[in-house]
């Protein structure tokens, strides 16, 4: 059956009752980083005293599937050599002079466990933020491993508790969780179902993704990473096409777009396609590289009249840390996936 899109819905009280549980869990998002930061408080500190006893790693291995976001905070910026490995199993190279850190948010992945028992094997330092009791954490045991326990199956949460330990330790950027909390209870103010379209920003970009196949770009390496967890949360919301890349894979698609026709009704009731829109995700980074492919992609988006939506970080803190950054920028996007879903209705 054919979907349209109603965006009266995104202001009426009775659809927003209905979506409520999803977007209650949405803006609890900053209270799960403040829960787990603090229920992993003392574990945190108790891995830092044990880090202290033992020579720097000769290097860092993010395991397990959720590792990508830690290579994307830690690439830039980790002192030792790192390397992210999302299978079940750890590099060949791997033993006792490296350290395995492990991000497992629900604790019952078999492939993970599967490489946090090959590291304890192996005689690694092992830290595991996992729920405790789990599957993950029961075969994490062993003298050299260390749990940070986490409750809310959130991966930025749980992400949080473990860039925290790893700045701690000088093998990671500024990770406050009260910055990224903050940044997350600022875009659920300003997303808040109470707010209307006039003045919120996830209702409006839902609005403008309802006839468009979103094309989202992030620059930097977090804010592409953001850009491809929003792009998953759009198709997971509406069924719908979206392609998140960087530049080079995105240009091709809007030079194939057909130019906008003046002489196009803008009040038919379904357009004659559905045409590609990008959406640009702005953390704040600034450089040559990054300049010049924004460059690019607003050029050609411009020729072809290709609609442009950019998504900027927000955050009370002046100066916020990358991951308070990245958290800003997918909040914004999910926010504006879930409000899409609520506004798609059977025609």
């Amino acid at each position: 059956m054919a979907m349209r899109f109603d965006e009266s819905r995104l202001d009426d009280e009775t659809a927003l009752a209905a979506a409520d549980l999803h977007l209650r869990t949405l803006a609890e998002a900053g209270a799960r980083v403040r829960r787990e930061a603090a229920a992993s408080a003392e574990a945190t500190a108790e891995a830092v005293r044990h880090s202290q006893e033992l020579d720097r790693p000769r290097a860092v291995i993010a395991a397990g599937p959720d590792s990508r976001l830690l290579r994307a905070v830690l690439e830039p910026w980790c002192p030792v050599p790192f390397v992210a490995w999302p299978g079940p199993a750890l590099p060949g190279w791997a033993g006792s002079l490296d350290l395995v850190v492990v991000l497992a948010p629900d604790g019952a992945d078999a492939g993970t466990a599967s490489a946090v028992a090959e590291a304890v094997r192996r005689g690694c330092q092992v830290v595991v933020a996992c729920p405790p009791g789990s599957t993950v954490a029961e075969h994490a045991a062993g003298r050299w491993s260390t749990i940070l326990p986490t409750t809310t199956r959130d991966q930025l949460a749980t992400a949080v508790v473990m860039l925290g330990y790893l700045e701690r330790v000088s093998l990671g950027p500024k990770a406050d969780a009260e910055e990224v909390a903050d940044a997350l209870d600022e875009v659920a103010i300003s997303c808040s179902p109470g707010r209307d379209l006039s003045v919120n920003p996830a209702k409006t970009l839902a609005i403008a993704l309802a006839d468009a196949n979103p094309l989202v770009w992030g620059g930097s390496v977090l804010a592409a990473r953001a850009a491809r967890r929003v792009a998953e949360a759009v198709r997971q919301s509406s069924g719908r096409t979206a392609l998140a890349g960087d530049a080079e894979h995105l240009l091709p698609v809007i030079r194939a777009a057909r130019p906008r026709d003046v002489f196009d009704d803008p009040f038919a009731e379904a357009p004659a396609e559905v045409r590609p829109m990008l959406v640009m995700l702005d953390d704040g980074a600034d450089d040559a590289v990054l300049r010049e492919q924004r460059g690019r992609l607003l050029t050609a988006a411009a020729e072809r009249g290709v609609r442009v939506q950019t998504v900027t970080s927000a955050s009370p803190s002046a100066d916020p840390c990358e991951i308070a950054r990245y958290a800003s920028l997918l909040a914004s996007g999910t926010w504006a996936a879930a409000y899409l879903s609520l506004g798609l209705v059977d025609d």
